[in-house]
């Protein structure tokens, strides 16, 4: 099967794709283009996964570098091939020609950002706690130490979990009224003492926020398992372990 990758025309200059599960080597509950390392998947099939990516990058395999995600607000600055062990961080940025950047997620934000008249990219990793302690305020810093103009930088989030589909505990409410009351504008009233949690709107908020220009592809994860693999799905489906979708940037 062919891989499909999703673009957005506001990074159209410079090669790039929030990948579906489509067109994988994996099987079972990974089914698809599994590129997670750290998930219960035969490593040989997850390197052919992720070759396949490097390959529609047109980069070298180990040009296409991702890092170990811990939901932390750390951006590595990329400059070539990382080894391992892979750094702790949640984001990279990078004014390297060649350098593939890559963000696991399955319902967290896959965040690519790109200043054009630079030639400056980055690409996050946020979920709830990376967005609320700031991941994509720090991406959009890192960038501009590299020579990025905030006005100029364009960042697009990919498939996302949605407000639909993602409820919360009034713990969870609590930690973002702490931070802000004004907050409240990013959830909903759900069934008992739930609520609905809007995590592209609070990503968005937050970029725009940081100065640069932002959209969402509007894709929902949890929303359609054909194309998007989904922590959450594949909790309350009581399976085993769950396959990472993976988005890439390059100059």
């Amino acid at each position: 099967m062919t891989l499909e990758i999703i673009t957005s025309d506001s990074l159209g200059a410079l090669r790039h794709g929030f990948f579906t599960r489509r067109g994988g080597a994996s099987s079972g509950v990974f089914s698809g283009l599994n590129c997670g390392t750290g998930s219960s998947d035969q490593s040989e099939i997850v390197a052919i996964n992720r070759a396949r990516v490097a390959d529609a990058m047109q980069v070298p395999g180990e040009h296409l570098v991702t890092v170990h995600q811990t939901h932390s607000a750390h951006v590595q600055t990329v400059d070539g091939p990382v080894g391992d062990p892979k750094p702790k961080a949640d984001a990279m940025v990078s004014s390297t020609p060649g350098v593939g950047l890559g963000i696991l997620t399955a319902d967290c934000q896959p965040v690519l950002f790109a200043d054009h008249t630079a030639q400056v990219i980055g690409a996050a990793h946020a979920g709830w706690r990376g967005a609320l302690d700031g991941i994509l305020e720090a991406t959009v810093d890192a960038m501009v130490a590299l020579g990025a103009e905030r006005d100029n930088i364009v960042a697009v989030i990919g498939p996302s979990i949605s407000q639909r589909a993602y409820e919360v505990g009034p713990e969870f409410l609590d930690a973002f009224l702490a931070e802000d009351p004004q907050y409240a504008r990013f959830f909903v009233n759900g069934s008992n003492d739930k609520f609905h949690f809007d995590l592209p709107a609070f990503g968005l908020h937050r970029l725009r926020s940081a100065g640069v220009t932002a959209e969402w592809t509007r894709h929902c994860t949890y929303s359609d398992a054909e194309r998007f693999y989904s922590y959450r799905r594949a909790t309350h489906a009581r399976e085993a372990d769950y396959g990472r979708l993976i988005s890439v940037i390059r100059l």
